[in-house]
């Protein structure tokens, strides 16, 4: 079955500026703004925010 075409694929970059990325998916309709979430960055240790990249 293939995958609706509202939902992509998106690449989070950390905003510590360590390179660490999260990919995730986001509904275009809901969200048509850059996606910002607050994650986990693995390599300095701690929560930050990771935005959306294009």
């Amino acid at each position: 079955m293939a995958r609706s075409t509202v939902r992509l694929v998106v690449t989070l970059r950390s905003t510590a500026g360590t390179g660490a990325v999260h990919v995730t998916r986001k509904n275009r309709l809901n969200d048509p703004d850059r996606l910002v979430l607050r994650k986990y960055d693995p390599v300095i240790g701690k929560h930050v925010p990771f935005r959306e990249e294009r």
